[in-house]
């Protein structure tokens, strides 16, 4: 298994995340994407594995303003990229399979 974990550190779901693989003793990269955020490619990877960008949009996200821009905006995609703080966390990548929130029913799947 590849696990990477993308989520910002005052994230609870992230923490419980990050302590579900620890338990079980599997390896993990843990991504700030505060810090660093994703690539372009691991955006449209997760787009694609979690059922398109809709899925990946925080509703309850704080910034009202910049949700409704989004949400009548063309190209949105670009706009999600450079505010990556409305996306759901966590976003935990295993090659090409992908979960937003905290998923362990999935997870237990994985090899």
């Amino acid at each position: 298994m590849n696990i990477q974990i993308f989520g910002t550190k005052k994230c609870f779901d992230t923490k419980k995340a990050e302590r579900y693989f620890k338990e079980r003793g599997i390896k993990y990269q843990f991504i700030d994407m505060k810090e660093k955020g994703m690539s372009k490619g691991e955006f449209n990877s997760v787009k694609q594995a979690v059922g398109g960008l809709d899925n990946m949009i925080d509703q309850n996200h704080k910034d009202k303003d910049l949700l409704a821009l989004i949400k009548y905006i063309v190209d949105k995609e670009e706009k999600i990229l450079e505010n990556q703080q409305v996306i759901k966390t966590p976003i935990v990548r295993n090659g090409k399979e992908a979960t937003i929130g905290y998923a362990p029913e999935v997870w237990k799947g994985w090899k």
